[in-house]
């Protein structure tokens, strides 16, 4: 009952996408309508078990293979695999997922309210990949060129921006590992004695052609949604955890962080 009345209601989509129409030249107004039908889904699965297994404790029906799951799982502080079906990856335990999944659900909800904020939380994405694929389809449309001739470029901000970018999109919420940030100099440097993950700044992703992009040394920084490091191919053709590669700029040969397993991280394990 303490997990349900922390739960909001699922997202009238409906009056979404009446709000936010479907447009050729922006493809946010898609991204969002699908992460709310993809977080409703969840949320439809953990109301619905946890009722279930409310009726069941109280003897109103016949306590299932799958609702004894639930039980033992939440009494053991895990998440129940039938919400990690569901779910986004995350290695968090019960407590901290419910929190995730709170302030996941208020960063859309005050998308809904406010419009597209001027910093994306890229961490509370269910599909990370489908936001960036929206950005570049935005930026593509709009030059009229190819969106397989793309690439990224990242800049690494000193301050979070007051308003969202002419080209691209500002993010924010990831976690370094294995390496520091040297915000003066805006390159990678070595971690602070005890530090095991770090704040990464608002970062800004650009849309560029290759021929207009001629980044100095840098590192091809891994970003993974949860720090197990590995996953599944889904039938996108996506990772479940791996989701791009962040040319982050170094003083040191790339060989010197890759040695060291430098990562950027959606999401921690607490």
């Amino acid at each position: 009952e303490e997990v349900l009345a922390q739960l909001p209601a699922p997202f009238d989509t409906v009056a979404v996408a009446r709000k936010f129409p479907l447009a050729y030249e922006d493809s946010m107004a898609t991204v969002l309508t699908q992460e709310l039908a993809r977080y409703n889904r969840l949320l439809e699965t953990v109301e619905a078990s946890l009722e279930g297994l409310r009726r069941a404790v109280r003897g109103e029906v016949v306590m299932s293979a799958a609702l004894e799951e639930v039980f033992n799982a939440i009494y053991d502080g895990k998440v129940p695999e039938t919400w990690r079906a569901r779910s986004y990856p995350s290695l968090k335990p019960l407590a901290g997922y419910i929190a995730d999944l709170r302030r996941r659900l208020g960063f859309f909800q005050k998308w809904i309210d406010e419009g597209p904020p001027p910093v994306f939380w890229i961490s509370g994405f269910f599909f990370t990949q489908s936001f960036l694929t929206g950005v570049l389809q935005t930026f593509a449309r709009k030059e009229q060129v190819e969106i397989d001739t793309l690439q990224w470029a990242v800049t690494v901000l000193r301050r979070p921006p007051p308003a969202p970018p002419t080209d691209g999109c500002h993010i924010a919420g990831l976690f370094l590992q294995g390496a520091g940030w040297d915000a003066e100099r805006g390159m990678l440097c070595e971690s602070q004695v005890g530090v095991l993950f770090l704040d990464m700044p608002t970062i800004w992703l650009c849309p560029v052609r290759p021929a207009d992009y001629a980044p100095g040394e840098c590192y091809d920084c891994p970003l993974y949604k949860t720090p197990d490091r590995r996953g599944t191919l889904s039938t996108t053709g996506h990772s479940t955890n791996f989701v791009m590669a962040f040319a982050l700029p170094t003083a040191d040969p790339p060989e010197h962080w890759i040695k060291r397993g430098v990562a950027l991280l959606c999401a921690l394990e607490y």
